[in-house]
């Protein structure tokens, strides 16, 4: 690193205090009376002399590092892109070769809102390991540079980046065998928009539509501005459309276990030869296949995240006030309500509910909305 100037800034970054989570912290006390009676074999035990009950405060879990800001790459490091996570662990592309790369302490540790610091898409910056004087096969990520067009949810206490650097989200349903549900198609435009990300709404298995449900589903979106695609993966039906939209982009591909992600992706590029599951044909659920979140680079250009099923999105990430504005056949309606703070919910003389019940907006679409404002984190 550079020299420090007495501001604390050096030439390649500045100094910053930072928090860090509370497992850093040593702990206050010792927890063990019962082991150090017993090694004292009869003997009398001297209490210490001084205990510390509690621990330092806040000051306790705070260090000062060196950030840098914008996307510089910090000196004497790699840059690279994180195409997959298992754990703790790290496949990063540098280009050249792939590497196993494992997260360093401080990025681990530091106290943030994320279930974990680094995500599959990630531009990052690492250092090879060297042992006995010679450079290693892996690496330490220290570095990540700031997102753009992130697909989030809630995990646990804390929020998940699925993906990160995506351009779209491809969100996958499937015209049966599972049926579709179109609840979990708006919660992934939700994130997707809230995240920066432009949805699409992908159809597979559209040979099986005989009834024609899964053709009104995307006609309820087109009028909405989301570009739709209807395709089957075993009959190429549509496949080439699906092609042409992940072309020269960095997507991401979502959907619940089952509607054919990976059969989907197959198609457009069979090299790529992905493993796909069967149906629980009892429960009519996907089994999951895809465990792990995969950036693939595509022969005709761009680069796509497969990413594993789910059956439920938690939107506890995205505040439900915001709500709204991701249900673009609101906006219009909005202004008009009687109150300004409307949820669109329980209140009269709510324009959106009464536009609702003249047909402008969608009774199903309007549902989804009610259904995630009362509760985010309700199973799709």
């Amino acid at each position: 690193m550079g020299s420090t100037s007495r501001k604390g800034k050096s030439k390649k970054g500045k100094k910053v205090r930072v928090a860090f989570r509370r497992n850093r912290a040593k702990p206050p006390r010792h927890k063990d009376w019962t082991r150090l009676a017993k090694d004292a074999e009869g003997h009398e035990l001297d209490a210490p002399d001084g205990e510390q009950l509690v621990a330092k405060g806040d000051l306790s879990r705070r260090r000062t590092i060196v950030v840098h800001e914008g996307g510089d790459l910090p000196p004497n490091l790699k840059r690279g892109t994180v195409v997959a996570m298992r754990g703790l662990y790290a496949n990063v592309d540098d280009g050249e070769r792939m590497l196993p790369c494992t997260i360093s302490r401080v990025l681990r540790t530091r106290l943030i809102d994320e279930r974990n610091p680094v995500t599959v898409g990630d531009s990052v910056g690492f250092r090879l390991e060297t042992r006995n004087g010679h450079t290693a096969q892996d690496g330490v990520i220290e570095f990540v540079a700031p997102r753009h067009g992130e697909l989030c949810r809630r995990s646990g206490r804390r929020n998940q980046t699925i993906v990160a650097n995506v351009d779209q989200a491809i969100i996958v349903a499937s015209a049966a065998q599972p049926a579709p549900k179109p609840h979990l198609i708006d919660r992934y435009i939700v994130a997707a928009l809230a995240g920066g990300v432009t949805p699409v709404i992908c159809m597979n298995k559209i040979d099986l539509d005989s009834e024609g449900v899964a053709a009104a589903i995307l006609a309820r979106y087109e009028p909405l501005g989301y570009k739709t695609l209807a395709a089957s993966a075993s009959s190429g039906s549509g496949v080439d459309a699906v092609g042409a939209t992940l072309k020269d982009k960095s997507s991401v591909i979502v959907g619940q276990s089952g509607v054919g992600k990976s059969s989907l992706l197959n198609a457009v590029q069979p090299g790529l030869k992905l493993q796909v599951g069967d149906i629980n044909e009892q429960l009519d659920k996907g089994r999951h296949t895809t465990t792990t979140a995969t950036l693939l680079k595509l022969d005709f250009g761009g680069y796509v995240v497969d990413t594993p099923g789910i059956r439920s999105f938690d939107m506890s990430a995205v505040p439900r006030n915001e709500y709204e504005a991701f249900f673009v056949e609101f906006a219009d309606h909005v202004p008009h309500c009687k109150f300004p703070d409307c949820t669109h919910t329980h209140e009269n003389e709510c324009a959106v509910k009464q536009a609702v019940d003249l047909g402008a907006i969608h009774n199903e679409r309007y549902e989804s909305y009610v259904r995630m404002f009362e509760d985010p984190s309700v199973k799709s």
